[in-house]
């Protein structure tokens, strides 16, 4: 099946969350089960320095005028199949300071409705026969970047174009593409298409609506977090729609790229390490040691080690780890953070990092080695967070003997199993959970975390039971190519 994958961002070209490796890694397993699969990425700068041997394709119109072009080429990986690549050459639009989404002031760019519309459109044009030596049977639309992608191929077949399927994963409700509704005018879509039963938001335009109305078959990253946006409580506003699409909304969990999240063979690592149990997990304790000593943090073995890379925000639980400090370092723990995101955040660590420098070490900022190495050197990966469409973290946490302690929602409550006693007796344990979004749950975890650390022979039994859990792509490929099928199925 010839599959077209579009999405903002991609690892290991740019990344700024978790959709980049999901972005890097579907292509990979869908052509490892044989599939034809491509992407389409807007010109940013990252992106156009990695994409190979970039050629001509075609030259296109936008919707509101303004002419460009379609190059094509590979993005090679170590140990990989190189992925064919589509990218947008459009400096005018994608070569600018700041990130992919806002300026160095972090405020959003006022024209990114016209910036990410070009991604759908020019996904749509390719359905439609832009490249004459190539033509997708589906279009697979990650978030709301890509959003208007499944309608302008919607439209597209009212009018007579030929039938591609489309597939819209929803990675994070939170985050919808809303634009003024003057902006409209610009995307290039009939005035039927601004309707309640098209992108029209409470006077607003959507992007992620288009995708969610539009789009054949709809998914997100993972099973509960599907249930869970179906409610008012997770649904942001966009649950009645969801409730209405659910015979074609598919959950299907996120995987880890084992190339890049390997503790055996991870490059960033000073030693690497794996299952089973004590025999070959020495290159844990050299990790620790030299994270310790790296980040300036009291060289001791017995302490517990909790990590946390995330972003900071209020949704990713924040506010609990930082009043829960004082409890953590009371009990021994140690704390290493790496992540950015609200000031307040930013400066609060901070504070706690210098009034505390052996116990506590704050990294603003986001460095991939260093992330590896957090997971590689660490004990408890922290991830207590309000929602959480899958996360990656806790799962990387797990590959890495990084036990997770996470809240029960989303994917966190579809990939940890709490260390109760039961579950400790049944080999199932792999982390701590609790329920309530509040300080007195969280510290219970915690303190269940440190009760176990303590008896060694449980805390490695459970390491082990994580570090064995399956997270392989080939599984949710074959999900996601039974919904490419679905999707493309004759109406």
């Amino acid at each position: 099946m010839r599959i077209l994958q579009v999405s903002a961002e991609l690892f290991p070209l740019l990344k700024t969350g978790g959709l980049a490796d999901i972005a890097g890694a579907l292509p990979l397993a869908l052509m490892a089960a044989g599939q034809d699969a491509r992407v389409l990425l807007p010109g940013f700068p990252a992106i156009v320095a990695g994409v190979r041997d970039l050629a001509p394709v075609a030259d296109f119109n936008a919707p509101w005028g303004e002419r460009f072009s379609l190059r094509a080429g590979h993005i090679a990986i170590d140990g990989a199949p190189a992925i064919r690549a589509y990218v947008i050459d459009a400096p005018a639009l994608y070569d600018r300071p700041g990130n992919p989404y806002e300026d160095t002031a972090r405020q959003p760019y006022a024209d990114n409705h016209r910036r990410f519309a070009l991604l759908g459109w020019a996904a749509a044009q390719l359905a439609q026969g832009l490249d004459p030596a190539w033509r997708p049977e589906v279009v697979h639309a990650h978030d709301w970047h890509a959003a208007l992608a499944p309608a302008y191929i919607a439209f597209a077949r009212e009018a007579g174009g030929p039938r591609v399927g489309s597939v819209f994963t929803v990675h994070n409700l939170a985050y919808q593409g809303i634009f003024a509704p003057w902006n409209f005018t610009d995307l290039g879509l009939p005035g039927p298409a601004f309707h309640m039963n098209g992108l029209e938001y409470h006077g607003q335009v959507s992007f992620m609506k288009a995708g969610l109305y539009f789009a054949d078959r709809l998914t997100t990253v993972s099973p509960t977090y599907a249930l869970e946006i179906q409610t008012p409580e997770q649904g942001c506003g966009l649950d009645g729609l969801l409730r209405q699409r659910s015979g074609a909304l598919t959950g299907i969990l996120n995987a880890v790229d084992d190339k890049v999240w390997n503790p055996a063979s991870d490059a960033a690592l000073v030693q690497g390490y794996h299952t089973p149990e004590g025999r070959h997990m020495a290159g844990k304790a050299r990790c620790k040691a030299v994270l310790q000593h790296q980040l300036g943090l009291a060289e001791r073995p017995d302490a517990p080690l909790f990590v946390l890379v995330s972003r900071l925000t209020e949704q990713k639980g924040l506010h609990l780890v930082l009043g829960g400090i004082d409890a953590l370092l009371a009990q021994g723990g140690q704390l290493a953070l790496l992540g950015s995101g609200e000031a307040w955040l930013e400066e609060a660590f901070r504070q706690r990092a210098a009034a505390a420098p052996e116990s506590v070490n704050v990294t603003i900022g986001y460095n991939e080695t260093l992330a590896h190495q957090l997971f590689g050197g660490g004990d408890v990966t922290l991830v207590p967070s309000l929602f959480e469409p899958c996360g990656l973290t806790q799962m990387y946490g797990l590959k890495y003997g990084c036990l997770p302690l996470v809240r029960r929602v989303g994917g966190l409550a579809d990939t940890v199993v709490d260390s109760t006693l039961e579950d400790l007796a049944s080999g199932e344990a792999t982390g701590f959970v609790f329920d309530r979004f509040d300080a007195h749950d969280y510290e219970r975890a915690l303190r269940r975390a440190f009760a176990l650390y303590q008896r060694a022979p449980d805390w490695r039994r459970v390491r082990g039971n994580a570090m064995r859990r399956p997270a392989d792509w080939a599984t949710a490929a074959a999900q996601y190519i039974d919904v490419y099928q679905q999707a493309s199925a004759p109406a």
